[in-house]
């Protein structure tokens, strides 16, 4: 068990510098960006602007620690290495493999795009501990280019990724296949608790699904994709009125994206729906009396109340909902973040390749 902590994001951090909309100017970015085919083997670090939940881990012989982005929408593990002078690197923890009597290196790229540039680095091996957990020989990148001083603010050191082998970049075994291929967790699974206040309580478990947060029993979904957490959606509907999706479309687990992603068109209507203005802000009296999203998923509705997706900071109100494009080959696509996650208990099942969902008191 991974006890994890609610931090500023970056995006709170930026626009508390002054710096947000310089930042956004100069990386246009859409969320979709992510799942497109054509940049399978890259990591869009702007997609990791609003995390808030970060978790820490160690690296090398004796052990080197790192906060990290436990991330189920991407598959590689990587950190600042001492070889990065970047601005953005130097004030993060990083990675010093002479230090570490188990790193092996190899001579192998791994490179992740970045706005303008990418962040280039090399892979190499070593024992990575999460909790007590000692994966051996674990494949991960070292970062020795971090263009760009926006990261310099981030409140994490690197990313870890839980998804699919099928979309890691340079072919790296993610960490959770080596756990299980080296039989260090009881099931074939791991599963998140994201606490509604932030504070503290949040986690991420490898092997076991804690009965504490399933007493309104697991509805199992099949993945529709073995690439990311992709699963099918019936339909999503606002006062039993389908709004989006009536015809099924797919959805994205994904704990490295805090907000619920929306196609345009989708987004366009639910602002009209729940009368937010263009840019989503609402009326805070008014927003306790907003309906549910409901999302129907293999035949059960999962709903988000007003009081998950209405995101209150400095006296004002928004809906924590960003539009995106969509991968033409994929038609609809939404991104269920962290906004849908803290509603329920998810378990992430390799052994029957599902997502379950328990809905949280």
């Amino acid at each position: 068990r991974v006890p994890l902590k609610k931090v500023k994001s970056l995006r709170q951090t930026l626009r508390e510098q002054g710096l947000l909309e310089k930042y956004l100017r100069q990386h246009r970015f859409n969320l979709a960006a992510k799942y497109f085919p054509s940049h399978i083997s890259a990591e869009p670090l702007q997609n990791y602007l609003d995390n808030e939940y970060f978790g820490t881990i160690s690296i090398g012989t004796p052990a080197q620690e790192f906060t990290v982005v436990f991330d189920t929408g991407s598959s590689n593990l990587w950190v600042p290495s001492v070889y990065c002078p970047s601005p953005a690197c130097t004030n993060h923890n990083r990675f010093n493999p002479s230090e570490s009597s188990t790193f092996l290196s190899t001579n192998e790229s791994l490179y992740i795009t970045y706005g303008t540039g990418r962040m280039s680095g090399v892979l190499g091996y070593d024992t990575v501990t999460v909790a007590s957990i000692q994966v051996l020989n674990q494949i991960f990148g070292l970062a020795e280019t971090e263009p760009g001083s926006f990261f310099y603010y981030a409140p994490f050191d690197g990313i870890l990724g839980l998804a699919f082998p099928s979309i890691a970049s340079s072919g790296a075994t993610p960490v959770f296949d080596n756990m299980m291929m080296q039989n260090l967790v009881a099931k074939d699974l791991f599963s998140v608790y994201l606490s509604r206040d932030g504070e503290s309580g949040s986690f991420v478990l490898f092997g076991a699904i804690d009965p504490f947060y399933t007493t309104n029993g697991i509805t199992w979904i099949p993945l529709s994709a073995e690439t990311y957490w992709q699963i099918t959606l019936n339909s999503v509907t606002i006062g039993g009125e389908a709004i989006a999706c009536a015809f099924g479309c797919q959805a994205i687990v994904d704990t490295g994206t805090s907000l619920l992603a929306v196609p345009e068109r989708a987004l366009g209507v639910i602002l009209s729906v729940l009368g937010a203005s263009a840019n989503g802000l609402v009326s805070c009296q008014a927003a306790s009396r907003l309906p549910n999203i409901i999302f129907h998923i293999n035949g059960k509705a999962f709903p988000v109340p007003p009081s998950a997706y209405v995101i209150k900071s400095n006296g004002y109100c928004t809906l924590g909902l960003q539009g995106m494009g969509a991968p033409t080959e994929s038609g609809e696509l939404w991104i269920l973040g962290d906004v849908f996650i803290r509603e329920y208990y998810v378990i992430f099942n390799r052994a029957t390749n599902m997502v379950g969902l328990s809905r949280l008191p």
